[in-house]
């Protein structure tokens, strides 16, 4: 079947929705956090257990949030998200120490819990509206291809304020800019995107979350949606897990090559960890905007979307034996793979998934998806520093994904079965 295209830049909203992307992906601080850390005197079990305090925090704020911006408003959950962020920021700035690192963790989770799954249903919505679900992987695909492009800018700048600055911490602050930016961008929203329960008197509000409530605890009887939020989470989780350990990696890379030898360790460090990340965004982005062509592909969503599955567990098992053997390249390129993978899945994960939702309570489900995965996350960060301890971080990441291979057959998708009642 052919499908019908549009004119992306003079869509509506589609210029605001990739603004967002590209503003919330300016995190200057992501291509060094754990290099941050470690500086800061941390081991991989202290950053794992931060990390896993991030995700537990997470896990536990995820549904009440959700059913907040269906019941209340999801633009008001979004800028409270943004809201939380930004004072994390100020706290790993001015913080030192496990607890300092520990209580900036739980407010950017705050943020994540507020912000996960809302922006996708605000984008659901806004095709709902204007009839053009049928887009949804492309249109979705390409609002992530925004997101990574932010990102591959984000390792430029990154890289030359470690350079310049020879500080991690200063990341931080500057983060602040674009975030500040983005609540102005996420404030102006149409006001129609909130959905159906919009607009509430606060004196109706606890009849209004009940209902949403009710719609949610729905989905917990549907096998085929349980399958699609399982694969979706358990595949992300191991990519959040593990996608920052590429940073030790390329330091030891780095300061292996024969390279840039006038400069300090740390400014080899960010010119490689620079350019690298700057051409694994250009790939995800590239990735995300062709990821409806990707799928078509295959003879139909489940087959993608299990056999991208296998393939980025693979991937990431071959990133961590190289690493093991000290095939830095081979290591890196096995890296830039899996991030192109998980950037080609997640635009069909989250049109699988919404094929199993009501509309009506897309982002409590998307954020059941999100506390799944921030769940299976917190348990792999943990598993994946304290491995990393032990035995280095190539065999750790090898394990990891040895262990989420095994349980590939429970978590397979399979026929989509009917299209929920929107």
């Amino acid at each position: 079947m052919t499908q019908r295209t549009i004119n992306w830049w003079r869509d509506k909203m589609f210029p605001r929705f990739a603004l967002y992307g590209f503003l919330k992906n300016l995190r200057f601080f992501d291509p060094f956090l754990i290099l941050f850390l470690r500086d800061a005197g941390m081991s991989f079990t202290l950053i794992g257990t931060l990390y896993a305090i991030r995700d537990t925090a997470t896990y536990l704020l995820e549904v009440p949030t959700g059913v907040f911006a269906d019941a209340i408003g999801r633009r008001k959950a979004m800028l409270m998200a943004f809201g939380a962020y930004l004072i994390a920021f100020a706290l790993f700035y001015l913080g030192y120490g496990f607890w300092g690192f520990a209580l900036a963790m739980v407010l950017f989770a705050v943020g994540e819990a507020f912000r996960s799954g809302t922006h996708k249903a605000l984008i659901l919505e806004y095709l709902k509206l204007n009839d053009m679900l049928d887009l949804k992987v492309a249109y979705y695909g390409r609002t992530r291809a925004a997101s990574q492009f932010g990102s591959a800018i984000n390792a430029l700048i990154a890289a030359a304020l470690a350079f310049y600055t020879g500080s991690y911490r200063v990341m931080f602050l500057a983060s602040a800019v674009p975030y500040v930016l983005d609540f102005i961008n996420l404030a102006t929203y149409p006001r129609e995107l909130d959905g159906e329960l919009a607009q509430l008197k606060w004196d109706t509000i606890g009849a209004q979350a009940r209902q949403t409530l009710a719609s949610f605890k729905a989905m917990f009887t549907d096998r085929s949606a349980w399958r699609a939020i399982l694969n979706s989470a358990s595949f992300m989780a191991l990519f959040k897990a593990s996608k920052d350990y590429l940073q030790p990696i390329l330091q030891q890379w780095a300061l292996a090559l024969p390279i840039f030898l006038v400069y300090s360790g740390e400014q080899r460090s960010a010119i490689v960890i620079g350019v690298v990340y700057f051409l694994i965004y250009l790939g995800t982005s590239y990735a995300s905007r062709n990821a409806e062509r990707f799928s078509r592909r295959f003879r139909d969503l489940e087959m993608a979307i299990n056999l991208s599955f296998l393939f980025g567990v693979g991937l990431l098992m071959v990133a961590g034996a190289a690493a093991w053997l000290r095939w830095d390249v081979v290591a890196v390129v096995a890296f830039l793979g899996f991030y192109i993978l998980h950037n080609l899945r997640r635009p069909m994960n989250v049109a699988y998934i919404s094929d199993q939702i009501d509309s009506r309570v897309m982002a409590s489900g998307l954020s059941v998806e999100s506390v799944v995965r921030t769940l299976l996350a917190s348990g792999m960060a943990l598993l994946l520093g304290w491995w990393a301890d032990l035995f280095g971080v190539g065999p750790a990441l090898a394990a990891l994904a040895l262990t989420l291979a095994v349980f590939f057959p429970l978590l397979r998708v399979g026929r989509l079965s009917a299209t929920p009642t929107p």
